[in-house]
């Protein structure tokens, strides 16, 4: 096994406070930077090696060869990629950004030098900033580590060890995959949640004065940050919109069928359903995998994984052990 390597956190709101933390309890050498001085502040008071300084933080990447991990809503990942590309050209980087293809095309563009294996944490709250983070956030939640043809396996077995080692399990994915997913089961939810907001609070005190459970479930999602929300939403356009225009027909044949014979069995059975395959999902008996890093199908045969709702939970000397359906 290799040199458990240093990490450089770029960004520390929620997912990337949460790993600082979590990295420094794992007993790596971790560092971060955060261009808000606020919660570069509260990082530092409570003890963790911070700065607002993003390029030192680079430079000493660099100096450390460390992994640097790319914490910052997609609208900044271009800029932050330019300092990179300047300030530690050769590091292994990764991401937490929750759309893939464009930090990947990104990155070719303007760090091209890096070892790079984008990443996703599929955890989170609807809380954002330093203060929001928890360095359990991510035990067992699905950390997507993308798998491309030009992936560079070794860089991916570190991005994916740091993830294990933070308590989540790794799925390997390219990048036009986990987009097409994330627009069904993260960003339509997202809007499905604002729109909810809406008409609920439209109905005025009354409507409000009644909300209880559903609501509020339904709803949840819409206190997260606005800005955060479109960004990701916004910058998953490709795959977002053929999802929304699913979800519109499907409204589309329920209110038809309301209209026309008053009954909604199709849409609420189908609905019942997919709540029904979501839970089974969780409880499916998994059979083990292990796959060789070095063998000349490994990328085909990590993606097999992912892309069949598999993962990976181990590293053994060059060879990926997980469960798959």
């Amino acid at each position: 096994m290799s040199p458990v390597r240093d990490v450089c956190v770029i960004g520390l709101g929620l997912i990337g406070g949460s790993l600082l933390r979590a990295s420094v309890a794992t007993g790596r050498t971790t560092w971060g930077a955060a261009v808000s001085e606020v919660d570069a502040d509260a990082a530092s008071r409570a003890g963790y090696d911070v700065t607002t300084d993003v390029e030192a933080a680079l430079h000493r990447a660099a100096a450390e060869d460390a992994l640097i991990v790319l914490a910052v809503p997609l609208p900044a990942i271009e800029n932050l990629l330019r300092l990179v590309a300047q300030h530690a050209p050769h590091c292994l980087l990764t991401d937490v950004v929750s759309v893939k293809a464009p930090v990947l095309d990104a990155v070719r563009r303007r760090a091209p030098y890096t070892r790079y294996a984008g990443g996703h944490p599929m955890a989170g709250t609807a809380e954002s900033g330093w203060r929001a983070g928890d360095a359990s956030l991510f035990k067992d939640a699905a950390w997507v580590v993308g798998v491309e043809e030009d992936t560079d396996l070794t860089a991916w077995a570190e991005v994916t060890r740091l993830v294990l080692d933070v308590g989540a399990v790794a799925v390997p994915l390219p990048a036009d995959s986990h987009d097409e997913a994330v627009a069904r089961i993260s960003h339509l939810p997202h809007l499905f949640a604002a729109i909810l907001a809406t008409i609920g609070a439209e109905g005025g005190p009354l409507a409000m004065s009644l909300a209880a459970g559903s609501y509020r479930d339904g709803t949840r999602v819409a206190a997260s940050n606005p800005e955060l929300v479109r960004a990701m939403t916004e910058g998953n356009r490709d795959a977002l919109l053929p999802i929304v225009d699913e979800a519109l027909g499907r409204l589309g044949a329920a209110r038809g069928s309301l209209a026309s014979t008053g009954g909604l069995a199709a849409t609420i059975k189908a609905g019942h359903e997919g709540s029904l395959a979501f839970a089974a999902a969780r409880d499916t008996a998994r059979s083990g995998v292990r796959i060789t890093l070095d063998a000349p199908d490994a990328r085909d045969a990590l993606i097999g994984v992912g892309e069949r709702g598999g993962r990976i939970t181990g590293l053994e000397d060059g060879v990926a052990v997980g469960e798959v359906n």
